[in-house]
């Protein structure tokens, strides 16, 4: 990975980008800072979940889920702050209980940073990421309304040095989500205990 040059793509099934999942070798983390993203993968579930539906077959959430057991037999990490404003916006409680419920069973590691609406946690920027070994960063661009616009691969070691220090303080920050032993289909809350 130590080759990669900034790279840019502007979609989420890249190969460059998904091959960073299949070979980190210890530590991948997520700063998610959005509070309604719009990517293709979601759309008909997010629909289902606004119109009282049901949880099921959600086949975005269950690739990521083998992608995820994956790493963990292979003895590594997937760790993922997400800042989320109170109060909740549907999507944040669509990813909690069709997402984050099932991802953590998995043996990701999703925590929460709640914050009240308007204000931010000091010191973390509003802007997503991924952080691969605390070698290579994937800066995630996206346009105002969750939309998915590009990412940038890169391993310049300033840029990867000030995602270091956020990551360190996101999860200095942050709470472990609990997922629910059995909620209804729209759910009400994210569980950070």
């Amino acid at each position: 990975m130590g080759a990669l040059a900034a790279k840019e793509f502007t979609s989420l099934d890249d190969e460059r980008f998904n091959a960073l999942f299949r070979d980190f070798r210890r530590t991948a983390f997520r700063l998610e800072t959005l509070q309604h993203y719009a990517v293709d993968y979601e759309r008909d579930e997010f629909a289902r979940f606004l119109a009282g539906e049901r949880r099921g077959e959600f086949p975005g959430i269950a690739a990521w889920c083998e992608t995820v057991r994956a790493a963990v037999a292979a003895g590594k990490q997937i760790e993922r702050v997400h800042v989320v404003t109170e109060p909740l916006s549907d999507y944040i409680r669509f990813e909690c209980a069709w997402a984050y419920d099932h991802t953590v069973e998995a043996g990701e590691d999703v925590r929460l940073i709640l914050a009240d609406r308007g204000r931010w946690p000091d010191g973390l920027p509003r802007e997503d990421y991924w952080l691969f070994d605390s070698s290579t960063l994937v800066a995630m661009r996206y346009g105002e309304g969750g939309e998915f616009r590009y990412g940038e691969i890169s391993v310049d070691v300033e840029r990867i040095a000030r995602a270091r220090h956020w990551r360190t303080l996101a999860v200095r920050s942050s709470y472990p989500y609990r997922p629910r032993t059995a909620h209804p289909a729209g759910g009400t809350t994210c569980r950070t205990t």
